[in-house]
């Protein structure tokens, strides 16, 4: 059987466009494999200056297969091929550790840094929550139960005596307990920031509120041992994992709320757009938090029941206080040099 003399050009064709091209292709492919395989390292300056080329060679027969509609297996390899260049070329090839380093030292404090508006919003809430809280139960000591529930409480109550408060503040207790005291404190806290942020997404509210309670706790708390003039053992007692732990709620709070009101006011972008953008933020603030929520479980659970020095509690508390507030907004300023 005689074929057309079309078909005749056609394969004359093919084949010399391959007899033109595959040395390069091969040689991109064996380069890329090599790379792949162990590491640019491994590939001499000569070659790694050749890869780029090599990618732009693939891509121009690529282009001119398709444009020629020839072999469509050529045109599969040629796609696959390129596609590989591309991603080898241009993908992230980040390792584990270097992204938690990035992390650590960009991504989160860069994230906290952007949401210092709700931060802001989140600790004042807090204040006002401790301050109104502080009153009422002052006012009426019946607050106090609506306020802290007898789970949270402890036993720790305004009907509570002066040495029975004392006691808690330096009673050190047994290992096991401490074990178990701080594991119970690491969820209690993890679930209210998860709330705080989770809950935002109802145009903040939820968080606002979440925020403002956690403050009046802090608040009606205070009130019960500055009545028996414990006010100041009790301050040494919470800062010594308090600072890291209000922080960080503090910030969870913030999150849920910086979704919270991109929905609520989305500006130029739908609101499903200005949510994710927001979420991006929020989202990586989260993962630090659950890093100093760890921190402050820690702390909570191990040092204060056994440093019982108000002097070291409050240097420990504010020691921690400093250094994350150094970490989050002055590392950027001293890693520019413009602070």
């Amino acid at each position: 059987m005689t074929l057309p003399t079309g078909t005749d050009a056609v394969r004359q064709s093919l084949a010399s466009f391959r007899q033109e091209r595959e040395a390069d292709w091969k040689a991109f492919e064996a380069l890329l494999s090599r790379a792949e395989r162990r590491a640019p390292r491994t590939l001499s300056e000569e070659e790694l200056l050749s890869l780029p080329l090599l990618y732009r060679s693939a891509l121009s027969s690529l282009s001119v297969a398709r444009a020629t509609s020839l072999d469509s297996a050529l045109i599969a390899y040629l796609e696959a091929l390129s596609l590989r260049g591309y991603f080898y070329l241009y993908g992230a090839r980040r390792g584990l550790r270097q992204r938690v380093g990035d992390f650590f030292l960009r991504d989160w404090p860069a994230a906290i840094r952007d949401l210092w508006r709700e931060t802001w919003v989140s600790v004042g809430l807090t204040v006002i929550g401790a301050i109104a809280a502080y009153w009422l139960v002052a006012s009426d000591s019946r607050w106090y139960d609506a306020i802290i529930a007898p789970s949270l409480a402890g036993g720790r109550n305004p009907d509570s005596s002066a040495e029975a408060l004392r006691s808690v503040l330096y009673d050190s207790g047994g290992s096991h307990f401490l074990s178990g005291f701080a594991a119970y404190l690491f969820i209690h806290n993890t679930q209210v920031a998860i709330l705080a942020f989770a809950l935002g997404f109802a145009f903040a509210v939820p968080s606002v509120l979440i925020i403002l309670m956690n403050g009046c706790m802090l608040g009606a708390l205070f009130q019960v041992y500055a009545a028996k003039g414990l006010g100041f053992e009790l301050g040494g007692w919470l800062s010594i994992h308090g600072t890291t732990e209000l922080f960080a709620i503090a910030l969870a709070g913030a999150a849920g709320m910086r979704i919270g009101t991109r929905i609520a006011f989305p500006g130029d972008l739908t609101r499903m757009a200005a949510a994710a953008q927001a979420g991006r933020v929020a989202a990586t603030a989260m993962v630090g938090v659950m890093v100093m929520l760890l921190f402050a479980g820690l702390l909570e659970g191990i040092g204060r029941q056994t440093i019982t020095s108000d002097a070291v509690r409050y240097a420990i508390g504010c020691g921690m206080l400093t250094l994350w507030i150094a970490y989050f907004y002055l590392f950027r300023m001293v890693r520019h040099g413009n602070g």
